[in-house]
């Protein structure tokens, strides 16, 4: 098989493309952070994410977020195409400041919740969980 300049060029760039592609997805998650933030520091701690290490289907993965004291929380999946995957608003009349739901995961990944406090700061956790196919290990 014989290659021109043309075919080396194309196969030169679609690698290039493709290596890119998981660094555009994490610009995509900073974007959002920085977005909720407004730029703003973020700290650790005061905030729970509770996720499966492995979820077997994807399509379903149960999580709960918690940080006492939040005006809001903001849950990202850092491997999605689309990263944001909620935004949880409580006002004054909160019994509590947590949620749960089930998410859609593409893949193993991590999912990054981070919450506003009613003070003005951010803080910050993350998870990984680790999606298998049909249940048979990943």
């Amino acid at each position: 098989m014989t290659f021109t300049r043309r075919d080396t060029l194309l196969m030169a760039m679609s690698a290039t493309a493709a290596a890119m592609l998981p660094f555009r997805a994490s610009a995509a998650v900073e974007d959002n952070i920085a977005a909720f933030t407004g730029g703003a520091e973020v700290g650790e701690g005061g905030i729970t994410l509770t996720a499966p290490e492995i979820a077997e289907n994807g399509n379903t993965v149960p999580i709960e977020v918690s940080a006492p004291g939040a005006v809001s929380i903001m849950v990202l999946a850092a491997g999605n195409p689309t990263p944001p995957v909620a935004t949880f608003n409580f006002g004054p009349l909160a019994g509590a400041q947590m949620a749960s739901t089930r998410i859609r995961l593409a893949g193993t990944q991590d999912v990054v919740a981070i919450a506003k406090m009613a003070d003005g700061s951010f803080v910050r956790t993350s998870a990984e969980v680790k999606v298998t196919i049909g249940g048979c290990g990943g």
